[in-house]
């Protein structure tokens, strides 16, 4: 019978057509298992998985500020794992979950009839849990032929395999630590934090069943993106929830009818809290790294390796620091700009915005293609869409590269460096107004002029040396003829020939004349000498303008110095890293605050500049901090102004931080058009002042903003109590007269 039915051709061919399948796809399934079309990962590696972590960059109490990642990945534990987050997944994505070996044979089936025979859409898949994570932690690969079919072979395969050495909440664990959530967000933990700014066990039923929704579709159930669409999704997840019993239809209706709330945090390098520090402290963590080895004598990773960064900044005075410097710059450059009405220099200096072209890079590389500066000028010429901040809002205009160049000319930028004066722990961190557009650091890498904020180091060096806090100083203007008939000048309501002030008087209302006739008395390799006891290290010009603050200073120097007058006159040296472990916990290194050893001069000269200080806020050039702003803390400080209204500083005293703000425009060519616009008191104190309004209204800042100066000691106070000017009598004003000239 068999035989007879063989010698039909039809049947023959029909018999060796199925035989050579049978055993085409017989080969081709061993191929696969064996490795022929790439090595599966065996039981040894697949016991020892490693997957690439976030650093993470904590601040000072553990909150997280940033990360430095490749793919933005966060562990952790199947504990932190809330039960409706792993019930809202397994309705949603395999609810054969915990009765499979890692492939779902019934659900294969449905698909193979439902999906490819019938063509019903609605069937589902066929891919399960175990079966996402093989893809997710092997990634699939292209082939010339059957791609589709090799990679679900072989995550079959591994599937089965991560199943015998995994149990079930295991397996969850491993799938919710590697699977991939919207904006390049890798681990529910990472997207926790990310779009809902909590930790995984914190998430709600809402925002647990949101995240799920999106694995169907990163970036089409994005959230951030498509809102509407989104808790769409959400919906359907809460409703799968519903249909599998792990979620009332009550329960489900109440959350169905509450909107997704995001607190959505920008952890990306442009973007989010402090991110010129995050910058800062990545530069010095790289340093430190190349000193420091992993067990096995390997280099660590930044990016790969999951290190936790606990840093000396504090979260909630950052967010306060960065909000008081938006407030007041969007003001202050809006009267900047108002100021210079049709004639900005920005606008009509037209060497100034060829220098400027000149300073880019891209003009850099056209010159060695060797175009013409008219070829040049054409190219930057060309109108494209171009994205411009603005301090209302940031607009994309079709302009040229020349027109963004004029643009971002006019804007004045900031740096803000707050320490805590003991150790020299940063506190809050500005380096400038918007780190996606303006990437220059003003605290770390800026040395700008730092005008009258150098004056209490002379008058320190003037104390030190015996000079008597009432002693008199004209201030007279004086020409130096040594000095190419240098005069300098002081302020209109300065300018009484006949009048002498106390150097707490001169010093509270910044006189340049008597802050120069101090340095010359005092001598200026003294002063030298004592700038370098603060722990500054710029280069300074050793010239009378000196007294004047015509050396550039970094930020971070400056607060290092003035911590002194709080820190019984040791300077410190400003750190951002306290300690760096790896992901498991394991202390790598750890840093103490860098305290002068000694101080850099005696106890009577601090308190005694200090009480110059605090004259500044009360009746000094810093007084609005009182009349303006209303602030009663104790407070004493210094107000800067440089030459042609350049640059604005005020540093900021209180007994537990010190505080340094600096405002000017990038392009040194460009100033303020009028003091009084342009001065410190005006550009720099505001920040200041605008932050500790808002510490004021937070108790957590009590131990700053309530915190009181000791008192000076008797001696300091009965050395200052005079009067702090006198005028010169009849006579004095008759022969002195002819006294306008000398040599320095």
């Amino acid at each position: 019978m068999i035989k007879t039915i063989f010698k039909k051709k039809w049947i023959k061919w029909l018999f060796y057509t199925i035989s050579g399948f049978l055993f085409f796809s017989i080969c081709f399934y061993v191929s696969i298992y064996f490795g022929f079309w790439g090595k599966l990962p065996d039981k040894e590696e697949l016991s020892s998985l490693k997957q690439a972590e976030a650093t993470q960059v904590l601040d000072k109490d553990g909150h997280m500020i940033g990360k430095y990642y490749i793919y933005d990945r966060q562990p952790i534990s199947y504990e932190d794992l809330p039960q409706h987050l792993i019930d809202a997944l397994v309705a949603t994505e395999d609810v054969r979950f915990y009765e499979h070996d890692g492939v779902d044979n019934t659900s294969l089936l449905r698909v193979f009839f439902k999906t490819i025979l019938l063509r019903d859409k609605s069937s589902g898949g066929g891919s399960t849990i175990t079966l996402q994570l093989a893809k997710n932690l092997f990634g699939r690969k292209k082939y010339k032929l059957f791609s589709t079919v090799i990679n679900k072979l072989k995550e079959s395969f591994v599937a089965k395999r991560i199943e015998d050495i995994y149990s079930k909440k295991e397996i969850l664990t491993l799938y919710f630590n590697t699977v991939p959530f919207p904006d390049n967000t890798y681990g529910i933990e990472s997207a926790a934090q990310k779009f809902f700014n909590k930790s995984t066990h914190q998430l709600t039923l809402s925002e647990a069943a949101t995240l799920v929704g999106t694995l169907k579709a990163n970036h089409s159930y994005n959230p951030r993106l498509f809102p509407e669409r989104s808790q769409l999704r959400r919906d359907v997840v809460l409703q799968q929830m519903v249909k599998y019993g792990y979620l009332s239809a009550h329960r489900s209706n109440q959350t169905m009818s509450q909107p997704i709330v995001m607190d959505y945090q920008y952890f990306n390098h442009d973007l989010g809290l402090a991110p010129y520090f995050r910058e800062e402290v990545k530069k010095e963590l790289i340093n430190i790294l190349e000193k420091h080895k992993k067990p096995d004598s390997s280099t660590y990773d930044i990016y790969n390796d999951g290190l936790i960064v606990h840093t000396t900044l504090d979260y909630k005075m950052q967010i306060l620091a960065e909000e008081a410097m938006k407030e007041h710059m969007q003001v202050l450059q809006n009267d900047y700009e108002k100021s210079f009405g049709s004639a900005a220099p920005w606008k009509n200096n037209k060497d100034l915005v060829q220098n400027a072209i000149k300073s880019l890079k891209i003009y850099a590389i056209y010159k060695e293609q060797g175009l013409t500066e008219a070829q040049i000028e054409d190219s930057l010429s060309a109108k494209k869409d171009i994205e411009l901040f603005e301090w209302s809002g940031n607009i994309t205009q079709k302009i040229s590269s020349l027109d963004s160049i004029q643009h971002y000319l006019k804007f004045l930028n900031t740096g803000m460096i707050a320490i805590e004066p003991t150790t020299g722990a940063v506190q809050a961190y500005l380096g400038g107004i918007d780190y996606r557009y303006f990437k220059y650091d003003h605290v770390s890498q800026s040395e700008r002029q730092v005008g009258s904020t150098f004056k209490p180091f002379v008058y320190t060096t003037a104390i030190e040396n015996g000079i008597k806090p009432c002693s008199y100083f004209s201030t007279k203007e004086i020409t130096y003829t040594n000095l190419d008939n240098w005069t300098p000048k002081n302020a209109s309501e300065q300018n009484d020939p006949y009048l002498n002030f106390t150097l707490e008087k001169a010093l509270s209302n910044s006189v340049n004349t008597i802050a120069v006739k101090v340095l010359n008395k005092v001598g200026i390799p003294k002063v030298v000498d004592q700038v370098r006891k603060l722990g500054i290290t710029a280069t300074l010009s050793e010239e009378p303008a000196m007294a004047l603050g015509t050396d550039g200073i970094k930020l971070k120097e400056l607060a290092g110095a003035y911590a002194s007058y709080v820190n019984e006159g040791k300077s410190v040296k400003p750190y951002y890293i306290s300690r760096i472990e790896d992901k498991n916990g394991r202390l790598i290194a750890s840093f103490e605050p860098e305290i002068a050893e000694t101080p850099a001069y005696n106890d009577y000269t601090r308190q005694v500049l200090l009480e110059m200080m605090k004259s500044t806020v009360e009746q000094g050039t810093a007084t609005r901090l009182r009349t303006t702003y209303n602030l009663k803390n104790d407070i004493a400080g210094k107000t800067g102004t440089t030459q042609d209204n350049k640059d604005g500083w005020f540093v900021g005293i209180t007994p537990n931080l010190v505080t340094i703000t600096w405002v000017g425009n990038d392009n040194y060519n460009i100033g303020f058009k009028t003091t009084a616009l342009g001065q410190g008191a005006n550009t720099a104190l505001p920040i200041f002042a605008k932050l500790y309004q808002k510490m004021n209204l937070d108790s957590t800042f009590d131990p700053i903003t309530k915190s009181k100066f000791e008192e000076s000691s008797k001696e300091v106070l009965k050395d200052m109590d005079c009067k702090p000017e006198k005028r010169d009598n009849f006579f004095k004003r008759l022969f002195g007269k002819k006294k306008k000239k000398k040599r320095f």
